[in-house]
């Protein structure tokens, strides 16, 4: 697709200068005599890049870009001058400019000023698209649900985000353990700095080291270059150490020894470099068993386990279900290039029914395997990659006795989760007033609840 580029001169003759030099490039070119006649071309146009003189008669270069960078921060603006001075020049990368070019120019350096211009806003938007992408995708509340187990989740990670408190993550495989590790990340004053993710159990042993701490060239044998290792990269941002519990226990020394001293040493090197870290753990094991087994060492056990986060398995939270049906439906379909898909209300009550022992991973991939091998556009049950008639699994406490009453076309499963969820908040509030002999205060506590908010959700399901 031809880029298209705005010349904002008041001589005439630049303007043609410049569109005749962009042209032979291969750009589209448009020309503006003044700042409000480009601000009223933008306004109408899309423009990949705008040069712009810096003196002009009424509204001037600097005063264009700063409009600019207001109304359409997205574009890339390039300054041009006959007054060449390094003042002017700051001034304009200040305001917001990319680069500045001099008058009398030649095309070659026009082109690569503007090639490099191009390729920054390139970058800018992937890097925008990107930083959405993230940040929809660790959302925990847009990607888990928004059941009151999931809601202990999010108020914790609320809490502790901000801070550098270690965090060690607990949970059955496929719960989510590394995308609330990202959540708490994500949503921390280390956002802007690298993530750095170590998966513990698949490293070998022979290389963890250097995988870790990194080694200077020549340390060993095939040490041919110098490699700085994956506790020194994530300086200034978070150290994700999943299944954490893999570790060999010569490394839990030393890893043990550089969350104390915050510094790490490369194999080989002399001299260590401290390391502003913020550690975050995750396991699908008991450590607190694995230290008693003498597998985990307890020292390192307590520098972890600062603050524990336990992810719900999936069946503790059956009313989560629809929603991620829905969530993972859509995901599908834009993936796989798929044409509009349903579940059928028979579909979801066997979905409400399974064990799922792999958890939201499991329920993903059933969903992703389902929407493309299906025919049509209705997921049925016989679409599953697993019998109708496996037994259902035994419903967690406070979760058994809801009934779906479902729509019978549905696309998007808002129905179905707003029918769900209140169906099993309205069963485990009388639950819990039954357990708690009718004491609000105290059933208030087991729900995770203030007491005035179990008292409206009382009033309003009528209990």
């Amino acid at each position: 697709m031809t880029q298209r580029i705005l010349v904002v001169d008041d001589e005439e003759h630049i303007r043609k200068i410049m569109s005749i030099m962009l042209g032979k490039h291969g750009y589209h070119c448009r020309t503006a005599a003044s700042g409000e006649e480009a601000l009223a071309l933008i306004g109408r146009e899309s423009f990949d890049a705008v040069f712009t003189d810096m003196k002009m008669p009424g509204m001037d270069g600097l005063e264009l870009l700063a409009h600019l960078k207001a109304d359409h921060p997205e574009l890339v603006v390039v300054m041009v001058t006959a007054f060449a001075s390094v003042d002017t020049a700051i001034s304009a990368m200040k305001a917001g400019a990319y680069d500045y070019v001099a008058k009398p120019f030649k095309e070659d350096e026009l082109i690569l000023i503007l090639e490099k211009a191009l390729e920054r806003g390139r970058l800018l938007d992937e890097n925008r698209r990107l930083k959405k992408e993230i940040k929809d995708r660790f959302d925990l509340s847009v990607f888990l649900g928004h059941s009151p187990a999931m809601r202990k989740v999010f108020d914790l990670i609320a809490k502790v985000a901000e801070t550098r408190a270690t965090v060690l993550i607990s949970g059955e495989s496929g719960t989510g353990k590394e995308l609330a590790a990202r959540s708490l990340h994500l949503n921390g004053p280390r956002r802007e700095k690298p993530f750095v993710p170590v998966n513990c159990g698949a490293i070998p042993q022979s290389l963890m080291e250097s995988e870790f701490f990194g080694h200077v060239k020549g340390a060993f044998t095939g040490a041919d270059q110098a490699k700085k290792g994956l506790i020194a990269e994530a300086d200034g941002g978070t150290l994700f150490l999943d299944e954490v519990a893999d570790l060999p226990l010569d490394m839990q020394v030393k890893l043990l020894r550089t969350l104390q001293e915050e510094e790490v040493r490369r194999v080989g090197e002399l001299s260590a470099k401290k390391v502003d870290l913020r550690v975050v753990a995750a396991t699908n094991k008991d450590l607190a068993e694995e230290v008693q087994a003498g597998r985990f060492r307890e020292d390192l056990y307590y520098r972890l386990n600062v603050i524990n986060l336990r992810m719900p398995p999936l069946r503790e939270r059956p009313e989560d279900i629809p929603f991620l049906v829905g969530l993972f439906l859509k995901q599908a379909v834009e993936k796989n290039g798929l044409g509009p898909k349903k579940v059928s209300p028979a579909a979801v009550r066997l979905l409400l029914e399974q064990k799922w022992t792999g958890n939201v991973r499991a329920l993903r991939n059933v969903i992703e395997q389902s929407a493309v091998m299906s025919y049509g556009e209705t997921i049925t049950p016989e679409d599953f990659p697993f019998a109708p008639a496996e037994p259902a699994a035994p419903a967690p406490p406070g979760a058994a006795g809801f009934h779906l009453n479902l729509p019978m076309e549905w696309l998007d499963l808002k129905a179905a989760l707003r029918e769900v969820t209140e169906a099993a908040e309205r069963q485990m509030i009388a639950r819990a007033l039954e357990t708690h002999g009718g004491n609000r205060t105290h059933a208030a506590a087991a729900l995770g609840l203030s007491r005035r908010a179990l008292i409206t959700k009382i009033q309003a399901y009528g209990l």
